[in-house]
């Protein structure tokens, strides 16, 4: 063919093309034989988008001429070559990208408005921040929205959400400062003279604590600047799935639009529905805030923020009483959460066990005041003390009840309020998202929210399919002598499980820091949960002791990738540690063989 005869060809092929563009709301130029194309012919049949494709391969050599003609008239040689509403999307990676960022639907029907955002982050935690930061650097325009709403005792604090700002940082380094009070009790027997009895100094703690919660904040500031992510310390509720309307400190309305808006906003604790709950209680946002040394105190309730706090105010040489409805640390292992509690007895820590309170009265006012606390025991008989402060732990709920969602029809739990979402964290409504403490049946820890944020902003706009992996999240409650734990628990194994598939590999252990004092024999506990059908795979592990988070993070790695029993025994322990007590382990509960330990 004459080169004058291939562009009149090309020229008449490129007429040909025009009109299927201008006829069709989405073209696809494909090929019959191709893996990308038919993915994105697939992508357009799940979001039930009308389209139409012609395969150039089976077009003779119709199809090579129509395929320059593309070339010359979009500058893309390869397929499949996509077009929407008469304008050039490009090819698979184009047309993938706008289906995971949400916006697909839209510009197929020609309704998409461009937003002032890609994506909108309401509440400015760890998981909002992680995934504000991630989206930033994949080259979206993010925005986060953050508001603190005080606390009945007036309780704000900065950028970070609870873990930095009232939660997991300032409870570690308070639980370190009772530890180290009980340190030093030890430092005798290592031949320390001690000059004086030491004593604790609360407001010394309190302001280094808070100062360095508030380098924290101004370093999240500085990275969302950093990044270029858009900061509005305000609280943001719905006006349309798209549309958030802005309330700052001063009440000035702003309105922001976003095509993908994800809800990170966390929890608070609850109040008892009691008379003087909330005049005269604290919580754990204010306990890390106390200006003053809190006295005597009743805790309220049996959660791993009960026990905690409980735990290191009794480190710090205070009187301590812990209330507890029904049983400890619901959720997890009962014979360790009963372990815990003993060995918080034994250090002084009082229980007032099947209790509940009934009101809380000022009976004079002061920093510490003193408050009198009114309760009723399960038999019914009534009791009364008085606290010079009284710090509730009952729970928390997500803070999703003024938002707005219900403007926008987003499904929540009703006996929880949290969020149902997908695998892929999506609610109902597709461009909402939800991680973190929001989220429906999800571990409500810091790293658990970390990653999913992490995860969403690389699906929605990165090129990762991989969901938030829930399963195997370790943890560790901060007690006075710690607990760590991944996997399950013996009471969840026997309700998933037949009892005789199931194997416990026990023991107790003595720290050799522990031996010179003398203290917490038979304290230190381990256990391994083994599922026998499938060659004493491990499924639970637990510990008590000292630096159990430590312990239970390197060990959490070999249960996520299966390892059996026989792994373990395998593994040559580090002597003289805690943790190579997991790589001697011998004895079964099943045995009924005595696990009391006597020296190293």
């Amino acid at each position: 063919m004459r080169m004058c005869d291939l562009k009149n060809k090309i020229g008449n092929e490129m007429e040909q093309v025009q009109t299927l563009i201008c006829n069709n709301a989405v073209m696809v130029f494909s090929k019959s034989y191709c893996k990308f194309c038919n993915k994105v012919k697939e992508i357009f049949r799940t979001e039930n988008i009308d389209f139409h494709s012609i395969e150039l391969d089976l077009m003779d050599t119709e199809g090579k001429i129509i395929q320059d003609a593309l070339a010359e008239l979009t500058k893309q040689t390869t397929v499949p070559n996509v077009f929407l509403n008469g304008k050039h999307i490009g090819g698979c990676d184009a047309t993938e990208k706008l289906f995971r960022d949400g916006t697909l639907v839209e510009r197929a029907l020609g309704t998409y408005q461009k937003r002032d955002f890609d994506l909108v982050v309401i509440g400015g935690g760890s998981g909002g921040l992680a995934a504000a930061k991630e989206a930033a650097s994949l080259g979206r325009k993010v925005a986060v929205c953050d508001f603190v709403t005080p606390s009945p005792r007036g309780t704000k604090w900065g950028l970070g959400g609870t873990c930095v700002n009232v939660g997991c940082i300032p409870k570690k380094l308070m639980h370190k400062s009772a530890l180290l009070g009980c340190d030093m009790k030890d430092a005798t027997h290592f031949g320390w003279e001690m000059a004086e009895q030491a004593k604790h100094n609360w407001e010394k703690m309190a302001q280094e604590v808070k100062m360095h919660i508030m380098s924290l904040n101004f370093g999240y500031r500085s990275e969302l600047m950093l990044k270029k992510v858009q900061y509005y310390n305000a609280y943001a509720t719905f006006l349309d799935k798209h549309k958030l309307k802005l309330v700052d400190r001063n009440q000035k309305v702003t309105e922001i639009t976003a095509d993908n808006i994800l809800i990170a906003v966390g929890g608070r604790p609850n109040y008892p529905d009691i008379p003087g709950a909330r005049e005269y209680g604290i919580t754990s946002d204010d306990l890390f805030y106390l200006p003053h040394c809190p006295g005597k105190t009743l805790v309220v309730g049996a959660s791993y923020v009960a026990l905690e706090c409980a735990g290191f105010l009794a480190g710090f040489g205070l009187d301590v009483t812990v209330m507890v409805r029904s049983i400890l640390l619901r959720g997890f292992d009962q014979q360790m959460a009963n372990m815990i509690g003993a060995h918080m007895e034994s250090h002084g820590v009082k229980f007032l066990k099947n209790t509940v309170p009934v009101s809380v009265t000022e009976k004079s006012a002061g920093s510490p005041g003193e408050l009198t606390v009114t309760y009723r025991m399960s038999d019914g008989e009534v009791g009364e003390q008085t606290f010079n402060t009284v710090m509730f732990a009952t729970g928390r709920s997500p803070c999703t009840a003024n938002i707005g969602l219900d403007e926008i029809g987003v499904e929540l739990n009703a006996r929880n309020g949290k969020i149902v979402v997908d695998k892929y964290e999506r609610s109902n409504v597709k461009n909402i998202f939800a991680i973190g403490d929001v989220r429906d049946s999800t571990p409500e820890l810091t790293p658990v929210a970390i990653q999913a944020g992490r995860l969403l902003a690389k699906r929605l706009y990165g090129k990762c399919d991989e969901p938030m992996d829930y399963k195997m999240v370790p943890t560790t409650v901060f007690t006075p002598l710690e607990y760590g734990c991944v996997g399950y628990s013996e009471e969840d194994l026997t309700e998933s499980f037949d009892a005789g598939d199931v194997e416990v590999y026990h023991t107790h252990f003595q720290p050799l820091e522990y031996t010179l004092p003398k203290r917490d024999q038979d304290k230190s506990y381990g256990k391994l949960i083994c599922l026998k059908s499938a060659g004493e795979k491990v499924v639970g592990f637990h510990v008590l002791g000292p630096n159990a988070g430590e312990i239970t993070q390197g060990f959490a790695l070999a249960l996520k990738l299966g390892a059996k029993k026989s792994d373990f025994d395998d593994l040559v322990g580090i002597h003289p540690t805690c943790a190579e007590v997991f790589s001697t382990m011998f004895i079964t509960k099943a045995s009924g063989i005595s696990v009391e330990k006597s020296s190293c």
